[in-house]
């Protein structure tokens, strides 16, 4: 199923999942659909494994907890974000290596400062990896980070390639 984007997520320099200068990090490139949905596109390497071949666990976790948490951003705008509160995961295949891979993310309740939410890593033959439900407190930027944050460390990337959808198998 093809999904149209609407927009592209900025990046940051050292964040696990999305920091595009940290030398462990996935570089994550994230991006919101029409539907206010955020589908995370990444490619996990030989540092990010757990039994050989196969992606940890807790990379799994961190990549949708992240793409989950940044829903919220896709319905606002991205000086709302998402704080974990808890966060639930079924791991069902083993999520490769060395591969481009998808996770998807959407709120799916929304009360006060709380959202919850839904996302799944999908496999390249669309497959779904892993499955996760989580609870998040929607908080201001200039709360949880100070402002050279924003101004030095939230950035969009201007070498990547401008999509128009993305293919869900």
């Amino acid at each position: 199923m093809k999904h149209t984007i609407k927009a592209k997520q900025n990046n940051s320099k050292n964040c696990l999942v999305c920091g595009m200068e940290n030398n462990l990090g996935l570089k994550t490139r994230f991006y919101e659909t029409e539907n206010d949905e955020v589908i995370a596109l990444f490619t996990p390497d030989e540092i990010h494994q757990s039994y050989p071949g196969i992606t940890h666990g807790g990379i799994s976790s961190a990549i949708l907890d992240e793409t989950i948490g940044r829903a919220i951003m896709a319905r606002y705008d991205e000086q709302v974000w998402g704080v974990t509160l808890e966060l639930n995961l079924r791991y069902k295949k083993a999520v490769p290596l060395g591969v481009e891979l998808k996770a998807i993310g959407r709120i799916t309740a929304e009360r006060g400062p709380i959202f919850e939410g839904t996302g799944e890593i999908l496999l390249p033959d669309g497959e779904v990896a892993v499955s996760c439900t989580g609870k998040y407190l929607k908080r201001k930027i200039h709360d949880i980070a100070n402002d050279s944050f924003s101004d030095n460390e939230w950035f969009p990337v201007e070498d990547e390639p401008v999509l128009d959808e993305v293919d869900l198998p």
